[in-house]
């Protein structure tokens, strides 16, 4: 028997203190993610990388390091994300000259924008997964191996309210 693991590409995109993320609204309130997507059949995770910023935030990248790998594995996590084992590599990723990060002409269900959220205000967001303290650590030296990252071991987010 195969056991699936979903693979998704995901853009790291830092500029003057902040990061670009991709803002959303549905059943669990207003958050966050970073422009990202799974993998499809015939294209590289670095192709994937740079598809979903441009799908997602009307964005071109250069792709750079490898910054984490992030597994969530639902049997660890009470499948607090659904039942999809999933591994995602984040890259750093640079905007290309002249790139302009914009909503997109045909953005994700929920999507509602693509904002610069200051690094110094991450602890005031919601952020799915909740990698604002990497992304924060990341960002001060951009450099050094790739962390891994395990969703069990993140800390969660209060329950919403009724």
């Amino acid at each position: 028997m195969t056991y699936p693991i979903r693979v998704r590409a995901c853009a790291l995109i830092l500029r003057d203190d902040s990061v670009l993320l991709i803002e959303f609204t549905d059943e669990n309130g207003l958050h966050y993610n970073l422009p990202a997507g799974g993998v499809e059949a015939g294209e590289s995770v670095i192709e994937a990388v740079i598809r979903e910023a441009r799908e997602e935030a009307a964005a071109d990248v250069e792709v750079g390091q490898l910054a984490f790998v992030y597994e969530y594995a639902p049997h660890l996590s009470d499948h607090v994300y659904g039942p999809t084992h999933s591994i995602h590599f984040i890259f750093d990723c640079k905007l290309k000259e002249g790139s302009a990060p914009a909503m997109p002409a045909n953005p994700d269900p929920n999507q509602t924008g693509v904002r610069w959220i200051p690094l110094s205000e991450l602890d005031n967001i919601v952020l799915y997964p909740n990698i604002r303290k990497q992304i924060a650590d990341y960002a001060a030296k951009r450099s050094g191996t790739p962390v891994f990252i395990e969703e069990h071991q993140l800390d969660k987010y209060p329950l919403p309210s009724a």
